[in-house]
């Protein structure tokens, strides 16, 4: 029987380089990769006309259907498909009671809950999503109990369980040490939001006391050594462990440079970073006020060059967005204390971390593809995902290199109504998502029903991997 399509005339990008070629799809799986003349026929053939071919992004760090976030999966994972990630990981929190942080009243955290039917709520809630979907069980009490269910978490295909050190929902060093144990144990991974909550908090009510509310003043209030401390403290418990440990959102030279130190092989530590830390600095603040407030903050000019070089050398593996949708609305607040965390960027991240990598820094397609796709997908036990290769799902994005444009929040799939990146000019456009061999997004939309599917994950094998070599 015929493959169901071809797809030629392209560039292919994958994490060792590019080349000339195209392969072919049966039943959502590559199955041939090679020159066109030698591919099967097929019943459909795709050219690509000259643009490149990316493997679809893999983002394990989104916030969808969640207590910080205005957009449900269908709107989120257009979102994505629309900016060439086919495979998200969301959050599925133990504690959370359904309402939205600005609408409640009082607080959205129940004292106990059931990691397990958080799973399930959030499965439930996923029926429209356009692209495939995995969950981090996200711990958010310090109430032992919740251990007893991490071995049948692992079984439902949640290997990576996320902590905090700060919040409402911040644990304390003791507790991580007894649920790192537990995980070790489980062969899973820990993913921890590192800030030390004490000085944030002092900071935060020094400027309080002191009326300084204006955006330009928060950065001060979550310093990079606050970064640096909590995380830190949380590798050392990793370490002593021998638990798998993943840091989210690595902001600043300080924070990567503790995680460099324990990183050692690569095999037990690895971290992250996102694109507004690589391409912004505290200034937005300034020019954008309360709608680029994040947490952690956006740093200096050295911090953006610190992420890069951590990740060409290794100690930082993966650029994922910590995409949460909030409303200009929402936003304007007069005091930044009272502004929601985080910004939104499925839909941009990948125009516009290519462009400052690789037209403004240089830096090969290959070094694209394996920290936005390879190694997320490496990292959280999704073999079949991040990459173009024989027996790998056929998610992939038809990528034009050349084009340039300005960012819009006209555009936006999400619900969220800003970007950071407005008016930004980028080179490089999506042009096309496929995900298993299906399209489901170009430039005017999405496409279709939505066949999102849940993906249980393995628990995974971290090999050495990282840098340019």
């Amino acid at each position: 029987m015929a493959p169901d399509l071809r797809v030629v005339g392209g560039t292919l990008a994958t994490a060792q380089g590019t080349l000339d070629a195209g392969f072919a799809v049966e039943d959502g799986t590559i199955v041939a990769i090679g020159d066109e003349r030698h591919l099967p026929d097929a019943d459909h053939t795709l050219d690509v006309g000259g643009k490149m071919v990316l493997p679809g992004v893999v983002d394990p760090h989104v916030h969808i259907n969640g207590f910080n976030s205005i957009d449900t999966y269908e709107t989120g994972t257009a979102a994505a498909a629309r900016g060439g990630v086919t495979t998200v990981i969301n959050f599925a929190w133990q504690t959370w009671t359904g309402e939205r942080e600005r609408d409640a009243t009082g607080s959205v955290w129940a004292e106990n809950g059931s990691l397990l039917d958080a799973i399930d709520r959030q499965r439930e809630s996923a029926s429209s999503a356009y692209v495939d979907y995995g969950l981090h069980a996200t711990v958010t009490a310090e109430d032992l109990t919740v251990f007893d269910e991490f071995e049948a978490v692992v079984e439902a295909g949640v290997p990576s369980f996320k902590f905090f050190t700060v919040y409402d929902v911040g644990v304390s060093n003791g507790f991580l040490r007894l649920a790192f144990e537990r995980l070790a144990d489980l062969d899973a991974v820990a993913v921890l939001h590192t800030e030390d909550d004490s000085v944030c908090q002092a900071l935060t009510e020094q400027r309080r006391r002191a009326g300084r509310g204006h955006p330009t003043d928060y950065p001060g209030a979550r310093p990079d050594y606050a970064e640096a401390m909590a995380l830190s403290d949380a590798v050392s418990l990793a370490t002593e462990t021998d638990c798998k440990y993943y840091g989210i959102h690595t902001t600043s030279r300080a924070a990567v440079e503790e995680l460099a130190a324990a990183r050692e092989d690569g095999t037990r530590v690895r971290g992250e970073t996102c694109p507004h830390f690589t391409t912004l600095t505290a200034e937005a603040y300034e020019k954008q006020g309360t709608l680029a407030l994040q947490s952690p903050p956006l740093r200096s000019e050295d911090d953006v060059d610190a992420m890069f070089e951590s990740l060409r050398s290794g100690a930082l593996d993966v650029v994922s967005t910590d995409h949460v949708a909030s409303t200009r609305a929402e936003k304007a607040v007069e005091d930044w204390w009272d502004c929601p965390f985080g910004v939104n960027s499925l839909q941009t991240a990948l125009p516009v971390f290519h462009d400052e990598a690789v037209n403004r820094r240089g830096l090969p397609y290959s070094f694209l593809v394996r920290v936005l796709s390879r190694n997320p997908a490496e990292t959280f036990g999704l073999p079949q995902k991040g990459r173009l290769a024989v027996g790998a799902d056929a998610d992939f994005v038809v990528f034009d290199p050349t084009e340039t444009y300005e960012i819009s929040a006209a555009d936006n799939a999400s619900v969220a109504d800003y970007s950071i990146y407005e008016g930004r000019e980028v080179t490089g456009k999506v042009l096309e998502t496929y995900l298993r061999g299906h399209r489901i997004a170009d430039e005017t939309g999405v496409f279709g029903d939505p066949r999102g599917e849940f993906r249980a994950r393995e628990v995974p094998t971290w090999d050495p991997q990282g840098g340019m070599a």
